[in-house]
């Protein structure tokens, strides 16, 4: 039976005091700012916009992702999962919207596109939420598995510098910088005690962030540039453009963005320890599509969980979505006083990157104890977690294998969540839903038995 929303011996409606509330929901907020703030610097180069402009963007991008985590965690009747979920822009749309804000629409084109296809999301969902009952623990385990390792190479890339283009990309300073942070991670978590090793994460990015102005790979001097308090502006580049082309790619994209997210809530009920049955999925997808429709008239794109939240709640053991609702409200704030935006976009990506090893890595540990509770005998259960984390790893270890198929295709496997996602689903109905044809013994793969390895004294 699944418990009320009400019951306040749900985890996740757990209250803690108001500093401590903030203090962990500052941890999700510097977790996922980057990630928030890449698809506008991104998506606004393509579409040749001035530095005005995408600050605009930048700004807009914080402000709707903090109103749309605080509709997702504390909820509206039939809206809002209620679940400790951090939204934000979706990375999954990017490719999509360059390609559109590149033609002739521009970057209205590409809101009109996100406007429509998020409606048309609204109207899917109760058709999609209904999919949980085929989302087992050998689904769900495989896809936190493979979200934990489609987002280690984030990590990397972030230890490296962020970008490939910046001149110190892949130095031993960058890397030494995040090995600093990940260092005090560790000794933080082994050595404090309650409250304090819960904050292992931020005091990780605080001090490798004080360490990295003493030795000069911090810089302040942004800060104080530009306004200090602005409100968002509605339709602040023009009329929306509805293209039939754009639209159709957008929805596309909102069908890979409503996968992932309904993979992320069945992550993070599974590691919060709460029920999450089809009518929340559905409560979480509407939030979703709902930001997602809502976001261009305030100048930004697509929304969606961030799976590295999922990582930090795996990480601290914090369970309340109160905490990550005063993270949303610290996102809407920076989005209204951009010179706090500036403030945390100067913490340098590799101290990022290493206490993204920390709390990514987590969620693939959390995938491999949620795989470690199903069984494997007699079944093809082993199949099943083998292929689908093979489809999740493909465009990881080969970023255009999809590239010469169809868009659609490139679009919906080049995303290894969703690629993984769909692969489970698909294997677990054939292999165990449809009955019909269903043989005593498990191929040669499922039968194998576990190696194990003997120490030798």
């Amino acid at each position: 039976m699944t418990r009320a929303a009400h019951d306040p011996a749900r985890p996740e409606d757990e209250r803690l005091s108001l500093g401590k509330t903030y203090v962990y929901g500052l941890q999700h907020i510097l977790t996922m700012y980057g990630g928030v703030i890449a698809p506008p610097l991104i998506v606004g180069g393509a579409a040749g916009l001035s530095g005005t402009d995408i600050a605009i963007l930048v700004s807009a991008a914080l402000f709707v992702s903090g109103a749309a985590t605080l509709l997702q965690t504390l909820g509206l009747p039939f809206v809002g999962a209620k679940l400790p979920l951090v939204q934000g822009i979706s990375f999954a749309s990017v490719s999509t919207m360059v390609a559109v804000a590149s033609g002739p629409g521009g970057l209205n084109a590409v809101f009109g596109a996100i406007i429509a296809a998020g409606a048309i999301g609204i109207l899917v969902t109760p058709f999609f939420s209904r999919i949980v009952r085929f989302f087992p623990p050998v689904v769900t385990g495989t896809i936190i598995t493979v979200i934990g390792i489609s987002l280690l190479p984030v990590a990397c890339r972030w230890a490296m510098g962020g970008t490939e283009s910046a001149p110190d990309w892949g130095s031993t300073s960058n890397i030494g910088l995040a090995g600093v942070s990940l260092l005090v991670v560790l000794v933080v978590s082994r050595f404090a005690q309650g409250t304090l090793s819960r904050l292992s994460i931020l005091i990780g990015i605080v001090v490798g962030t004080i360490f990295a102005s003493l030795v000069g790979k911090a810089d302040f001097g942004d800060v104080g540039t530009g306004a200090i308090f602005s409100l968002p502006e509605p339709f602040a580049f023009g009329t929306p453009v509805f293209q039939i082309g754009a639209i159709i790619s957008m929805v596309v994209v909102i069908l890979v963005i409503m996968t992932e997210t309904t993979a992320d809530i069945l992550a993070v009920g599974e590691i919060v320890g709460t029920d999450v049955d089809s009518r929340r999925v559905g409560d979480g997808l509407r939030a979703d599509m709902l930001a997602t429709t809502v976001a261009p008239i305030f100048g930004t794109f697509p929304a969606s969980a961030f799976a590295q939240n999922v990582g930090l709640v795996a990480v601290t053991g914090i369970k309340s979505r109160f905490v990550v609702a005063a993270g949303g409200s610290v996102l809407l704030v920076l989005g209204l006083f951009p010179v706090l935006g500036r403030l945390v976009a100067a913490v340098p990506l590799p101290v990022l990157g290493g206490a993204g090893i920390v709390l990514f890595g987590s969620v693939a540990a959390s995938g491999i104890r949620t795989l470690s509770k199903v069984d494997f005998d007699g079944n093809l259960n082993l199949v099943i977690v083998a292929v689908a984390i093979g489809f999740g790893v493909l465009p990881i270890a080969v970023p255009g294998f999809w590239s010469a198929f169809p868009e659609w295709v490139h679009v919906v496997f080049d995303s290894g969540i969703s690629a993984a996602s769909i692969v489970a689903v698909i294997l677990n109905i054939f292999f165990n839903e449809i009955t019909a044809g269903r043989r005593p013994s498990p191929s040669v793969v499922a039968a194998a038995p576990p190696i194990v390895v003997e120490r030798r004294e």
